[in-house]
């Protein structure tokens, strides 16, 4: 993946640029000799690295404010950063850009029970904010697989799921508002602790951007009752086509579970290995969850265990305590990091319609043999958000650029089907160069003036979302 080259006038002015962050944020909080930005010269997409010019850890939204200030002022782009968890190199800098880390902005500011609603600094984890609020009995819906790492500000840049966004929705249906830093240093608020707010759709616009518009500081956050009760039923198939005809049938029942998840047989084995979760030996597996009252529980799984009965499974076990519930979730959360320990791989997130899940499970296994690159499926399979990950020797000539082929033909794969080049991963630089095989050059237009309108330099997160030459030609007319 290409990335522009630096530009040797702002590699001259580092001292300058140094003493100003200095005189802004404590001397702690700026990162600037070499050895010390290696931190943070990738993300979760460890195949790609460059080390920053600088890295900031600013507190709150003033000392954000002050810090993109300083930078629009002097012509630097700014790259926000999560929690670094991005796996499509959402974060990863340019030798001539400043990492701007949200990590130290992670309090609870306000709680509001009655209103179901939390707000929240976005350095803050995901799994933390559900935390925040679980002695209430509440709890915040979506539940990537890294919420254990990972934080709202990422989430909100690439409108992350999870496992049971199928029933509560991904990020978008669970924001209600946010605090924003736009590239010269204005503070905006969009939407707050409502439904709904009136005018432009402007934080539909923002959740999902990447970091292209600005630096989201402070999230108001939908939170809900915790259900009753939950139960998951773990089905094993002896295919994976099989056990996506099944996904599609109970999709088609009208029945709507919380979650369901799909794992074939290397991340089975894998999980096995690392987790001993107590899989069965199968081609397949399907995790499906169900909530409610236990009356509520049994009618929902009496019509999906009939469903799953009529395609052969070769092992159906419904979870009969909180324990073995958890078992049954622990393989599925471990599972790429589980991965990681057998291979290097590349975790894709193409989505298609749910009807399409075997034949594009089949291709996928057809292309696996034509390029001699093994893959592993893990995926929510219940919205038909795939995970594809594809197995590589980081470490043999080659192997890399053969896996990026790969990868594009099985995204590309998914838009022909109907489908999109991601679902919650972001696009990033590992898709930007694909975006012209799903949209219009009308289409990328609309985009980019919207950056335009928010980002008129194009300093904001450089190199990422629209593919290299047009966003190069964009930020070179701006200057």
């Amino acid at each position: 993946m290409e990335m522009p080259k630096p530009n040797p006038e702002l590699l001259a002015i580092k001292p300058t640029l140094v003493k100003k962050l200095q005189g802004v944020l404590p001397l702690d909080a700026v990162i600037h000799e070499e050895a010390e930005t290696r931190a943070y010269e990738c993300d979760a997409l460890t195949a790609y690295r460059c080390p920053p010019l600088a890295a900031v850890l600013p507190r709150n939204t003033e000392e954000v404010a002050a810090v993109l200030k300083i930078c629009h002022d002097m012509g630097v782009p700014v790259v926000p950063r999560g929690a670094g968890t991005s796996l499509a190199g959402g974060s990863l800098p340019t030798a001539d850009s400043v990492i701007l880390g949200v990590a130290r902005m992670n309090e609870v500011l306000e709680t509001d029970y009655d209103n179901r609603f939390i707000r929240v600094q976005t350095g803050r984890t995901n799994l933390s904010v559900s935390g925040a609020v679980e002695e209430e009995d509440f709890f915040y819906a979506p539940d990537p697989s890294s919420q254990l790492a990972c934080a709202i500000s990422g989430n909100i840049a690439m409108n992350s799921g999870g496992a049971h966004c199928l029933k509560y929705g991904v990020t978008t249906n669970n924001l209600l508002g946010v605090t924003m830093v736009q590239m010269d240093g204005t503070v905006v608020e969009i939407g707050g602790a409502h439904l709904d707010a009136g005018g432009l759709d402007l934080l539909g616009v923002i959740c999902g951007s990447e970091g292209q518009l600005g630096v989201v500081t402070e999230a108001t956050l939908r939170i809900l009752r915790k259900p009753e009760g939950a139960r998951p039923v773990l089905m094993g198939f002896d295919s994976n086509e099989v056990a996506g005809e099944c996904v599609s049938d109970i999709m088609k029942a009208g029945v709507l579970p919380v979650a369901i998840e799909f794992m074939d047989r290397p991340c089975i084995r894998a999980t096995e290995a690392f987790a001993g979760a107590g899989y069965p030996d199968c081609e397949a597996l399907l995790i499906v969850e169900v909530e409610g009252s236990d009356a509520e529980i049994t009618e929902q799984l009496d019509k999906i265990l009939a469903i799953a009965r009529s395609h052969n499974p070769v092992e159906l076990r419904e979870s009969t305590s909180a324990d073995e519930s958890a078992r049954i979730w622990l393989g599925r959360k471990s599972a790429f990091g589980a991965m990681g320990q057998i291979n290097d791989y590349m975790c894709l997130d193409g989505t298609i319609p749910v009807n399409q899940l075997p034949y594009v499970l089949r291709r996928i296994g057809e292309m696996s043999a034509e390029y001699g690159l093994g893959v592993g499926n893990v995926f929510h399979a219940g919205d038909g958000n795939m995970h594809p990950l594809i197995l590589f020797n980081a470490n043999k000539p080659g192997d890399l650029e053969k896996c990026e082929a790969f990868g594009a033909d099985i995204l590309n794969l998914c838009v022909e089907v109907g489908g999109c080049l991601t679902g919650e991963h972001g696009v990033g630089i590992e898709k930007r160069d694909l975006m012209v095989n799903q949209f219009t050059p009308e289409d990328m237009e609309a985009q980019m003036a919207v950056k335009d309108v928010f980002d008129p330099k194009w300093l904001l997160n450089p190199a990422k979302v629209f593919p290299l030459a047009t966003s190069e030609t964009r930020r070179i007319a701006a200057e």
